[in-house]
């Protein structure tokens, strides 16, 4: 018996629920219809009341005290027949939209806070997600490794290696599937209109394999496919998008041929849209066989190169292999790849003395040069925001609280007539609840315009690099998050606050009135301190960058940026070569020195600030020892050009060959370095690289900084252009112009067409822009800071106005008073005044002390600024000030003209 009653309790609950829920939907029906079954109910026993000799009167008043309170049952029965706690939440909700609407001030401005907040942190998260965070659309990606080496030479792990390396390191499949590298570049594909790069990857033979996701088209790369000297060519795997693109979807395309550097590649296959490759940062469109590397890079083939350190290796571990074991793996095979990969002895035994030591590291994510860059950087700035968020919710935790202070005899009226302090309680937090929800959606609305907008930022000028900052579900699981945790932040206090204390004062008190002990609690002042303490910590933060920055771009560079553009010549897959190349070089200058608004052009292997460069080490009679000496080939009227002083000597002319004798420029580094305590000009310099050729120094220069703004300018030799014995070489062109350079690159592009209509057209970037580039962290970190300091000293002055105007309207009665004796206006502007006057103080005490301890964080991203700048702290402490005090201001202004009779009488 029991169990058939257990079992028909089990089936009658779904029906139960279901009538349940589809009774929300006829409440009016519902509800009418019980008001009716009470009205018969009530109206019979009238009746009988009346038949036992009752006025009307009498036997209704009966009824209704036999019956119970009408309103009581209502509910008795709305309980039962429905979701009690769904109701209430309707309900609620409804309620709180309706308090929203009567303040549209305040909804407004609460909302828009919660944007701010909410919407920088989602936008920086997306970044990191994409960064950090988010793994390679592929299967079981948490299988997935990167190898890296350890010496004990450097501080954090290496993730590069040479080609010899690799494919000793492919052949283990001990604890792992699949081992492939990936290397991405710009390939020069040759198309109706002329040349073009297109964003491709060198791939090993088992990366498609290893990431596991079918062709859309065709087949993907197998290691059959990479190995050199193949009779029938290479093949190539294209992207969806380039199928789209270059062949307009043509379902032929298998088998057609792509002409890259020149030579002919076979597609064999497309790639669905998902598929990314091997890296996160980037979106190849190509992809080709590593073997194919000395035909795309000549005539500066790495593959075969020991001591080039240039590919990424990505490996699947087999399953039940744990990340431990394929470490303790690949550190016992570690000899064996030395001597597999490495045929110097020399640098052999230098590698076994650092204690080479291969290892593995999770790869989910792929791999990715721009998070080893941005991670810490973004890092800080994410903390930056959840400080601004932090500011947010105490500021609308404070207005909120001032808010419910103004309802007190609302809410106390309310107790008194049964309500429940929970079921208050409940009702506000789903008002702030409502708060959260509106201000996320507002902030999610703008997380994409932004996210793009800094991704922009940290790739510009980058043409191979790529971001993905689209929401996925775990930016909408983070904002969730985030709203929900701003909700409790914002409601729960006041919530609380505004249901404790003492009614019948309450009632009896109303909004117009606030007791002694009310002014004197400290937790709505402590809020609005730890506001002003957090607003200061943002701004100390953002004068620290900001001056950080500046500094950066004030200091010396050694050459005039201002003017400069540079074009990047890629002149590898064209048919000149030696003497013939420098002479087009030379005409080519002379071209571009008869456009209009042009003062000056020169080359250089390796342009200022990011280009790279070439070290050598060099030791004359009478040096103090080898000396660390930077190399670059530059042209004639380089030095006039980038307009770095010639201190000493001469320029090089274009006739300084080899044969009329070798040449060489110092700067004054190198000249201390090389020949300290004498004139350089007319000594002799011996390069190694040149066959212990020795060079004639026939000038000094100033010191410039080509590596870094950062560093200071390395010891520098510059040798000329001529004497370059490279086949091929790639200079970059250096122009100085007058004016726009928008005329200017339409003439470069058609000169170089003309001139060599088999190389891609040149890239021109200015100057500016590139030392910009060079510090994009620095940028990106001094703007959000500023960005983030303002707005969190508008929603300081924000939460000050509105917490002393709220305070200010329940005083009308005492201020009126207080004026009606005697008081002066001056006076009640002080009084009102002093609310916020010790709130800022106290707020900036402690915010500056704080915010002394958490600068230290920021003092590896500084340049020439301490942590300590009495600049950068008094200026923040002024700031914070003015802003409290013009917040203040307005109130205590308007406290003072109240008229003492009108403020008597509303009382």
């Amino acid at each position: 018996m029991h169990t058939r009653e257990s079992k028909t309790r089990a089936f009658d609950l779904p029906r139960i629920l279901f009538k349940r829920c589809a009774s929300l939907f006829h409440q009016k029906k519902l509800d009418h219809d019980l008001d009716e079954e009470m009205r018969s109910h009530i109206d019979l026993a009238t009746a009988e009341n009346i038949t036992l000799g009752m006025s009307p009167q009498q036997a209704r008043t009966a009824a209704l005290r036999s019956f119970g309170g009408l309103t009581q049952t209502r509910e008795s029965y709305r309980i039962r027949r429905g979701l009690p706690f769904l109701d209430q939440l309707i309900r609620d909700l409804r309620f709180g939209l309706r308090q929203l609407h009567r303040s549209p001030g305040f909804a407004l401005t609460a909302i828009l806070t919660l944007a701010l907040g909410l919407g920088a942190n989602t936008a920086i998260f997306s970044l990191i997600n994409s960064l950090v965070l988010r793994p390679l659309p592929v299967p079981h990606a948490e299988q997935l490794a990167m190898v890296v080496y350890h010496r004990s030479d450097f501080h954090d792990s290496g993730g590069h290696f040479s080609g010899p390396m690799f494919r000793a390191l492919e052949k283990r499949h001990d604890v792992f599937q699949d081992v492939a590298a990936d290397w991405g570049d710009l390939f020069q594909v040759r198309g109706t209109s002329g040349s073009m790069e297109v964003p491709g990857a060198l791939v090993s033979g088992q990366l498609f394999r290893e990431l596991q996701t079918p062709p859309l088209l065709g087949r993907y790369l197998t290691p059959m496919d990479d190995r050199p000297g193949s009779p029938n060519g290479f093949n190539a795997v294209i992207s969806e998008s380039f199928w789209n693109s270059w062949f307009n979807r043509a379902p032929n395309v298998i088998g057609s041929k792509l002409i890259i550097a020149n030579t002919p590649f076979t597609v064999v296959g497309v790639m669905p849209r998902q598929f990314i490759g091997a890296r996160s940062d980037r979106r190849p469109n190509i992809y080709v066989p590593l073997a194919a590397e000395p035909i795309l890079s000549a005539p500066y083939a790495m593959l075969e190169v020991e001591g080039a350190m240039w590919l990424q290796i990505l490996a699947r571990r087999k399953p039940g292999v744990s990340l431990e074991q394929a470490n303790a793996a690949l550190r016992a095979e570690t000899g064996q790849i030395l001597n597999e990969s490495i045929t110097s002895v020399f640098s052999l035994k230098l590698e076994r003395d650092n204690h080479y030591q291969l290892g593995a590291e999770p790869a989910s994510n792929g791999l990715s040069y721009l998070r080893e860059a941005f991670e810490k950087p973004l890092s800080v700035i994410f903390a930056l925001c959840g400080l601004m968020l932090l500011l947010a919710c105490l500021n609308l935790a404070s207005l909120l609280m001032a808010r419910a202070a103004a309802r007190e005899r609302e809410l106390a009226t309310r107790l008194a007539i049964g309500a429940t302090r929970s079921r208050l309680i409940q009702q506000l937090m789903i008002e702030s609840l409502l708060i959260s929800v509106l201000g996320t959606a507002a902030g999610l609305a703008l997380t994409p315009i932004v996210s793009r907008s800094l991704a922009a930022l940290l790739i510009s000028n980058n043409r191979v690099a790529h971001i993905d900052t689209t929401l996925d579900m775990q930016v909408f699981i983070f904002a969730a998050l985030m709203s929900l945790l701003a909700s409790v932040l914002i409601g729960l206090i006041p919530a609380l606050r505004a249901t404790s204390g003492d009614l019948n004062q309450q009632i009896k008190n109303g909004s117009q009135t606030r007791s002694a002990s009310d002014r004197r609690r400290l937790l709505p002042r402590i809020l609005m301190a730890s506001e002003v303490a957090l607003a200061l910590m943002l701004v100390v933060g953002a004068g620290l960058l900001s001056a950080s920055l500046t500094r950066l771009y004030r200091t010396g560079l050694g050459f005039e940026p201002k003017g400069l553009v540079q074009l990047e010549l890629d002149m590898d897959k064209q048919s000149l070569e030696g003497g013939a190349l420098i002479r087009w070089y030379r005409d080519f200058a002379d071209g571009l020195s008869h456009q209009p608004g042009v003062n000056g052009v020169t080359f250089a292997a390796y342009q200022p600030i990011g280009g790279g460069t070439e070290i050598q080490v060099i030791k004359t009679p009478v040096s103090n020892g080898n000396q660390d000496i930077h190399l670059n080939h530059v042209a004639p009227n380089f030095f006039s050009t980038l307009r770095i002083p010639l201190l000493e000597g001469r320029d090089f002319l274009w006739q300084d060959t080899r044969t009329s004798g070798a040449k060489i420029i110092l700067n004054q580094s190198a000249a201390k370095a090389l020949f300290p305590g004498r004139n350089a000009v007319g000594q002799s310099v011996p390069l190694q690289r040149d066959k212990n050729t020795s060079f004639e120094v026939i000038g000094v220069v100033a010191d410039a900084r080509f590596d870094s703004i950062r560093e200071p300018a390395a010891p520098t030799a510059y040798m000329p252009l001529t004497v370059d014995d490279r086949k091929k070489f790639s200079y970059t062109a250096l122009v100085r112009i007058n004016g726009s350079a928008a005329p200017f690159a339409v003439a470069v592009r058609n000169l170089a067409t003309r001139m060599a209509p088999d190389i891609p057209a040149p890239a021109m970037t200015t100057m500016s822009s590139v030392l910009d580039n060079s510090i994009t962290s620095e940028r990106m970190m001094a703007m959000l800071s500023v960005f983030f300091a303002a707005c969190a000293l508008l929603v300081t002055a924000i939460g000050l106005y509105g917490t002393l105007a709220y305070a200010t309207a329940r005083r009308t009665s005492e201020i009126g008073i207080r004026m009606a004796l005697g008081a002066q206006r001056i006076q009640v502007v002080a009084l009102v005044f002093r609310e916020n006057a010790w709130v800022a103080t106290c707020g900036s005490i402690t915010g500056l002390i704080a915010a002394l301890f958490a600068s230290r964080v920021l003092s590896s991203f500084l340049y020439g600024t301490s942590v300590r700048d009495p600049w950068v702290l008094v200026g923040s402490v002024i700031a914070l000030v003015l802003v409290a005090s013009a917040a203040s201001l307005i109130p205590a202004m308007r406290a003072a003209r109240i008229e003492p009779m009108e403020a008597l009488r509303n009382e």
